[in-house]
């Protein structure tokens, strides 16, 4: 728990062994701050202050851990930001495996329960929707139309336990060898959604022509065509117009077994809970991410699941996740991957440190290092059991990690289409998403942002520098979590957000 701090307080120690603090308000320039340091500048809220004198070259340090080189001399007071600070060389010991900790899964009994759908596979859903799929560009726009012309007509009226109709559309499709990695990654996520927990049926529509043959994909997942799964091509149906009218008639068709569900009490271990940050600021590693992170820790404890995805947020902290590695294979998994990274933004002329963007800058985040750091804290502390490539199906229990960008849309692609019924997602600067079919539940990090964007946030986590503990947060997102997927609608399913968020990774050439 966080000391609640007095009017006179302005900074936040966060470890004994750091070098600076943090402002939790603004700091005007040769104010005497609660470090008994004068500030020889003004300090945003959020931003960092030197609480001693660091030498050029000397590392900076954060939550205990360095998250960047001082450029030059920095005297205690002084405004630390990325005109004095830098990522420098850093090497990390990964002792896999040494924190893992032994979690006691509760028993069925005494795990808390929530109302939601069960499937004849087994999974279950938080939500019930009909996807319009489409396998390429070219027939998105079609697939638009039929899904505005299901949810126009008032159909749905008539059928209660159905929470909409919504057209997944991408940008891609059809330049891509089918032996190649956009395939193979455009296939896994088409799949994993159509296969969600969250989706009673789906229409995919294509052109025809594609490089993203429909039959080919029936045939590499053994799909058979039924009553809750239909496709069809522009081309073959004779156009736009009639295929807009015969995709609209065979979701009609669905109708009736789509809705031939209700909900019922489920235990909180069929929950897979995806975890997203974005518009981060310097609060989102204090308040939101840690708050989050409790609430995983509760989830795992009823045998739930919950996926840590974003790969480049979370470097530069790898360290700490790979020493909770369930086995060193899982541990040396992680480790690929961010040697894979590397090597990507290499060949691309970039570099990890592009990331943070200027919004999370100007909310106080100086390096990569410092981001991730916080990021990572999303995850609780319970053992890592797995690694999983993006769009892959997630079946370990516990505790896991998906490889995904960092940019939210894309990843929480990729955590959807690997079977998250649920999503949480933390933001400092206000970022305003939602997604369809998996409701997503938006964690303010400060209280200023919730205030402003009211009907955005659904909970405040900024009174955890008010005093309030970082478990009570937990329990309270867990509870949401509960609720929503219960049924209860999240601000996000308010304002309609979800039909535009799916944004399957391009990780390949496109030709």
């Amino acid at each position: 728990m966080l000391d609640k701090p007095s009017q006179k307080q302005h900074m936040l120690r966060l470890n004994a062994v750091d070098n600076v603090v943090v402002a939790i308000t603004t700091v005007e320039k040769g104010a005497l701050t609660s470090e008994d340091i004068i500030a020889s500048e003004r300090i945003g809220k959020g931003h960092k202050m030197a609480a001693a004198t660091i030498k050029a070259g000397a590392p900076v340090r954060k939550f205990g851990q360095i998250i960047g080189f001082a450029k030059a001399d920095i005297p205690a007071g002084a405004w630390i930001h990325e005109h004095n600070i830098g990522m420098g060389e850093l090497s990390h010991d990964y002792a896999f495996t040494q924190g893992a900790i032994q979690t006691d899964i509760l028993p069925l009994e005494k795990q808390e329960t929530f109302q939601g759908f069960r499937r004849a596979n087994g999974k279950v859903g938080t939500r019930n929707y009909i996807g319009i799929m489409t396998s390429v560009n070219c027939s998105a726009t079609v697939a638009k139309f039929i899904a505005e012309e299901l949810n126009r007509s008032g159909i749905l009226k008539d059928y209660k336990n159905i929470d909409g109709v919504v057209a997944l559309k991408m940008d891609n499709g059809c330049v891509i060898d089918f032996r190649g990695a956009i395939f193979d990654v455009l296939k896994r996520t088409s799949w994993g959604y159509a296969t969600n927990p969250n989706m009673g049926g789906v229409m995919m529509v294509g052109l025809g022509c594609e490089g993203f043959q429909i039959p080919r994909f029936k045939e590499a997942y053994g799909i058979k065509e039924g009553n809750t799964f239909r496709t069809m091509t522009i081309q073959e149906t004779g156009g736009t117009r009639k295929t807009v009218a015969a995709g609209v008639e065979a979701v009609k068709a669905m109708l009736p077994y789509v809705n031939n569900v209700k909900r019922e009490k489920c235990h909180a271990s069929e929950i897979i809970l995806a975890l997203q940050c974005g518009g981060s600021d310097g609060y989102s590693g204090i308040t939101a991410n840690p708050s989050l992170g409790a609430a995983v820790d509760l989830l795992v404890r009823q045998g739930g699941t919950a996926i840590l995805s974003e790969t480049p947020e979370i470097y530069g902290a790898e360290h700490l996740l790979t020493r909770r590695a369930a086995s060193r294979e899982v541990g040396e998994k992680l480790v690929d991957v961010i040697h894979w990274w590397e090597d990507y933004t290499k060949r691309n002329l970039m570099e990890m440190n592009n990331n943070p963007s200027p919004g999370n800058k100007l909310g106080g985040l100086s390096t990569i290092l410092e981001k991730s750091l916080g990021a990572a804290a999303k995850g609780g502390t319970t053992t890592l059991r797995e690694v999983y490539r993006y769009a892959e199906q997630v079946t370990a229990k516990g505790f896991v990690f998906m490889d995904t960008p960092g940019y939210d849309p894309v990843s929480a692609t990729g955590q959807v289409a690997g079977g998250a019924n649920m999503l949480c997602f933390t933001t400092g600067r206000g970022s305003a998403y939602g997604c369809k079919p998996v409701p997503s539940i938006k964690l303010a990090t400060n209280t200023d942002v919730y205030n402003r964007m009211i009907e955005d946030m659904d909970i405040n986590c900024g009174d955890v520098v008010e005093g309030v503990s970082i478990a009570d947060k937990g329990q309270e997102i867990f509870n949401k979590v509960l609720k929503v997927a219960s049924g209860e609608k999240t601000k996000s399913e308010e304002l309609g957000y979800g039909d535009n968020e799916y944004v399957p990774w391009q990780v390949g050439a496109v030709m």
